[in-house]
């Protein structure tokens, strides 16, 4: 399952996202918003988190803002959630072999759309590595 949900900045991009991954086979749950009004991004954020850490560890997550930070920062706050800020998918692949990032957290006036769906691809198709960063990311989590 994906999680979807972004603030009004992100809408636009939500839309398109939504769509590459209902082409591509995924069961997405989007969370809004479903209109341009200005939200608040923690709201959405907060309203992800706890439905990824609901549905458990195969579960992820697709935040979107203007930026990309305020939502990153936002779900870092929850035990469980490791939400990482991409640009390219050279991060959005690390961010899963060595974090076992489970929200991936992206700018819609940072990245265009085909840079989305490659980040997406690396995001979605790359497995955690294991191994030395076990221990690393069972920090994060009890932090």
């Amino acid at each position: 399952m994906i999680f979807i949900a972004c603030d009004h900045a992100g809408f636009s991009l939500k839309h398109f996202i939504k769509q590459w991954l209902l082409q591509n086979g995924y069961e997405v749950c989007d969370l809004g918003v479903d209109k341009q009004e200005r939200v608040d991004y923690p709201d959405y954020a907060k309203l992800l988190c706890e439905r990824v850490l609901e549905a458990g560890e195969q579960a992820r997550g697709i935040l979107i803002c203007g930026s990309g930070i305020g939502m990153s920062m936002s779900a870092n706050r929850f035990s469980g959630i490791r939400a990482a800020l991409c640009t390219s998918a050279y991060m959005a692949q690390i961010t899963r072999k060595h974090n076992d990032a489970n929200v991936l957290c992206l700018g819609a006036r940072i990245s265009g759309e085909g840079e989305v769906e490659s980040m997406l691809e690396a995001f979605l198709h790359t497995e955690f590595e294991g191994g030395r960063h076990i221990c690393r990311v069972g920090k994060l989590d009890r932090s």
